[in-house]
């Protein structure tokens, strides 16, 4: 069992059993497949397709925070696009797998968190900062 099988989380996303190929884990996300987050308050993820219809099914969206798309509101936060200037598709398509689940290339991650530009995105960015001049 990964570290990523461990956290509660990454379980309840399991357990939704989204096609892989129509959903990407974003946000913060990322940060915890690289093992440089072990807490997240929830877990965002960018769904179309079956995924974002099931997660729909399951509760009715509605308008994401950014107001760019719609947003369903789980312990998962799925919606159906990122901010303005990211595409889902090529979000999903470059998804990097690890233990079997998309997330978002750090290089995505950043970018996003330059935008948002809260505080806990500039320890994020720190974060990915540190451990990736060290590879």
């Amino acid at each position: 069992m990964s570290h990523l099988d461990r956290h509660p989380l990454i379980r309840m996303l399991r357990a939704l059993d989204l096609p892989t190929s129509e959903y990407v884990v974003f946000g913060s996300g990322p940060l915890l497949a690289h093992g440089l987050r072990t807490q997240l308050g929830d877990l965002d993820i960018v769904a179309r397709g079956a995924a974002w219809h099931r997660l729909a099914a399951m509760k009715a969206p509605e308008v994401a925070p950014s107001g760019h798309g719609q947003m369903v509101r789980l312990q998962i936060e799925a919606a159906d696009q990122w901010l303005p200037g990211f595409d889902t598709g090529h979000l999903i398509a470059t998804a990097e797998h690890h233990a079997g689940i998309p997330f978002a290339p750090l290089t995505e991650v950043i970018r996003s968190k330059r935008l948002t530009g809260r505080p806990k995105d500039h320890r994020d960015i720190a974060l990915i900062d540190t451990a990736t001049r060290w590879h």
